[in-house]
């Protein structure tokens, strides 16, 4: 088999940087178990997401030389591109393929010759000849290329556009030859990174890796650091005590230093961009609890709602200052399905798993009727008393009208989404969380919705809430920032003192 003549080829190699450099190339499981499906003749692509410093560029500039040398293809004139998002970057696949070169027998070098000029490349004059070259994102410098084997570099950094271009042009032409690509890096940040979408939605003939551990875990939990850096506890890369080390001092650091450990080295999909996010992850993460630990529903509830335009999400938010406690929910009409929102949105099955949760529902057919919807919510809470509700000041139209439908005779506070009332109800509800004064159990729905919530900020340091991406939903966190801003101004007003009687 093919993958079998790969792996022991790979063995015959020597460690060319690092500790045990000079030292015989020894596979972890996970590495047997990558090239096995890579190599499996039914796959034209195989996907490797994984932890940084698990040796994913080393393996796969390891199984370039093997087909750059034709270990298992015999065909003549073999191409091998490494492409990555700058030329800088290449050269670390680069790197690791000379160095495996300079570890074989003396006659085999003399015959490759390696170009380290304007253009990186190692040509191989045995069995046939082949030639291995470093590009950069570039859609241009590859049209018309045939390569038998293409490795696309931490794919999840590249640029959109041209990433995407590149990315296109490389796989057009393998077809030509029979080729195979490998496609490895670390998480990317959010769902609709073109490398998010080709593990969630792999087309037929994918192989597909991903080493990433469940969401929500504290950044130090050993059992799943180990689920993102397996070589680990197989001498690759960074030893435990390490990470964990590492989580510690990210976690005491917080913001971007939390926010990258957890991408880079658990390989979970969280933004690093922390100057204009409403919240960090693992500031959100604070607030949520286990079920069993969930406050009461005491005292008067705030219902933040912001209503949904036609074809797009509307969400509420219900929230009891006394206790703290928060929940939410989403809805959809439902022409397109949940599954083809998923797919336009980039976020595949989500609101699909969001539906069996609980957190999300459909009603009505292209738009969500607002009166029968108003009318769900105030179901919703089993009877709770609702002190209010608070809205968009620019729907007040829809708004009347829709209470007028479903009965609803309660107060209403109209706040506006733009500098003003923005800043305030932004400042509000960072405050209530940051104080421990905001609970929640696990939700998926406001898990994205603060994932794809930022905050715009004007001259005057002013913020106001605005998307991460032209395709998210953050509607369920800006419902969550007005139930939470106005139950913390009602908690903050001083308690009427009635006034003692005067008898005359």
């Amino acid at each position: 088999m093919t993958a079998e003549t790969a792996l022991r080829f790979l063995e015959t190699l020597r460690i060319p940087e690092g500790p045990r450099a000079g030292e015989p190339l020894r596979l972890a499981e996970f590495q047997r178990r990558f090239v096995r499906g890579a190599l499996d003749s039914a796959n034209m692509v195989a996907i490797l997401s994984i932890g940084r410093g698990n040796a994913k560029t080393a393996l796969s500039a390891g199984v370039s030389l093997g087909a750059l040398m034709g270990v298992w293809d015999p065909q003549p004139r073999r191409e091998v591109i490494f492409a990555a998002r700058n030329r800088d970057q290449a050269k670390i696949a680069f790197n690791f393929l000379t160095g495996y070169v300079e570890g074989l027998a003396a006659a085999e070098q003399e015959l490759f010759t390696i170009r380290r000029g304007s253009r990186l490349e190692v040509e191989y004059s045995g069995n046939g000849g082949g030639l291995a070259r470093c590009i950069a994102a570039d859609g241009r410098s590859i049209l018309g290329g045939a390569p038998t084997l293409a490795v696309l570099d931490e794919r999840a950094a590249w640029e959109r556009d041209k990433g995407d271009n590149l990315e296109n042009a490389i796989l057009s032409g393998l077809g030509k030859r029979d080729g195979k690509a490998l496609i490895i890096s670390t998480s990317a940040p959010d769902d609709a990174n073109t490398f998010s979408r080709w593990m969630d939605e792999p087309p037929p003939g994918t192989y597909v890796q991903e080493h990433r551990p469940p969401f929500g875990l504290p950044a130090d939990d050993l059992e799943s650091l180990l689920i993102a850096n397996p070589g680990a506890t197989e001498g690759i890369g960074a030893s435990a005590d390490w990470l964990v080390a590492q989580a510690r001092r990210a976690i005491a650091r917080g913001g971007s230093a939390l926010s990258s450990f957890r991408n880079l080295n658990r390989n979970e999909r969280v933004s690093t961009e922390d100057r204009s996010v409403l919240v960090t992850v693992d500031e959100w993460l604070s607030a949520e609890v286990a079920p069993d630990e969930l406050p009461e529903r005491e005292g008067e509830c705030i219902l933040g709602v912001d209503l949904g335009g036609s074809r797009s999400m509307s969400a509420a938010a219900w929230y009891w200052p006394q206790t703290g406690r928060l929940e939410a929910l989403g809805t959809f009409p439902s022409s397109p399905s949940l599954s083809d929102r998923g797919a336009a949105d980039g976020v595949s099955g989500r609101y699909a798993e969001m539906a069996e949760r609980g957190e999300l529902s459909v009603l009505g057919e292209n738009t969500v009727p607002p009166g029968p919807w108003l009318a769900q919510l105030a179901k919703q809470v089993d009877g709770a008393a609702i002190a209010c509700i608070v809205g968009d000041r620019f729907r007040h139209a829809e708004f009347t009208e829709a209470m007028a439908k479903a009965g609803l005779r309660v107060p209403f506070v109209w706040r506006g989404f733009g500098w003003k009332d923005g800043s305030e109800d932004i400042e509000r509800f960072r405050r209530a969380l940051f104080d421990g004064q905001i609970r929640t159990r696990p939700s998926l729905l406001l898990r994205s919705a603060f994932a794809d919530a930022i905050t715009l900020i004007d001259p005057a340091g002013n913020a106001k809430l605005a998307k991460g991406r032209s395709l998210g939903r953050i509607d369920a966190a800006a419902a969550a920032v007005l139930a939470v801003a106005e139950g913390a101004r009602r908690v903050a007003r001083p308690a009427r003192q009635g006034r003692a009687a005067v008898w005359v």
